[in-house]
């Protein structure tokens, strides 16, 4: 559990060290100019930690499965060369999966004045300025998202049907209570993660006369308080881990 903790902070400090340079560059100087080459660099890292971020939230539902239904076996399924094995897989699926998008606007003509609706760059905004033909980098956008995010969210749905069937199959009223106590955490982060996005994809759609303040406020809770919340939400549901940060305190004290 604590490796998967681990996994899922590298990925959104990669998420929050790509999003805040541009951000705080905006509200704090002013700055609100940004080259191509960099716009590109910035989306591409972006979207890749955010891929391997839900990556991680399904290998965490798989784990939490792994633990409630077969809890003598766990160390013995999920040792530390296929905990190693899955971080390397999800990192280069990531990046892979990512690698084409930025070649193919590289390559397209941009005219006009060109300016974001966020303050970084996304692939959804960036498609919208070029002068040429975007249909290919729309289809494989629309693929990308809907092998990642869109499998994702269904196999952590999945996943939690299997815990709550496993869950439910145990006599004792205490142990379906500590059974769903150790998921509580992550169904937070799940929410976390998929609420914010699902609503920026939601206004995107179906809200075109939304205000832009409002575009701008979602997407910036979408990319930004995950990596606030979630170590909130874990030091406050892991015994373990409260217990290390208040050592922690003591000791500087």
């Amino acid at each position: 559990m604590y490796l998967f903790l681990a996994m899922l902070a590298f990925a959104e400090l990669g998420v929050s060290a790509s999003t805040l340079p541009t951000v705080l560059g905006i509200f704090l100087f002013g700055a609100n100019e940004i080259c191509f080459e960099a716009c590109l660099f910035q989306m591409f890292s972006i979207h890749s930690f955010s891929i391997m971020e839900s990556g991680v939230l399904l290998a965490m539902s798989v784990d939490r499965f792994v633990a409630i239904y077969n809890p003598l076996r766990y160390t013995a399924i999920l040792t530390l060369p296929r905990i190693a094995g899955s971080a390397a897989v999800l990192g280069l699926k990531s990046v892979m999966l990512m690698f084409p998008l930025p070649l193919l606007l590289k390559h397209l003509p941009f005219c006009g004045h060109n300016v974001l609706s966020h303050s970084y760059c996304l692939h959804s905004d960036l498609i919208q300025l070029p002068c040429g033909n975007t249909r290919p980098n729309s289809i494989l956008g629309l693929c990308i998202v809907t092998s990642t995010f869109g499998l994702d969210s269904l196999l952590i749905v999945i996943s939690y049907m299997l815990i709550l069937h496993t869950v439910l199959g145990i006599s004792s009223g205490e142990g379906r209570r500590k059974a769903l106590g150790t998921c509580v955490s992550h169904i937070c982060a799940v929410l976390v993660y998929y609420v914010p996005m699902i609503s920026v994809a939601l206004v995107h759609r179906f809200v075109k006369q939304a205000a832009p303040a409002l575009r701008l406020f979602l997407a910036n809770v979408y990319l930004l308080v995950p990596p606030v919340l979630n170590p909130i939400i874990y030091s406050c549901k892991t015994k373990q881990i409260r217990q290390g940060l208040i050592r922690l305190f003591l000791q500087r004290k």
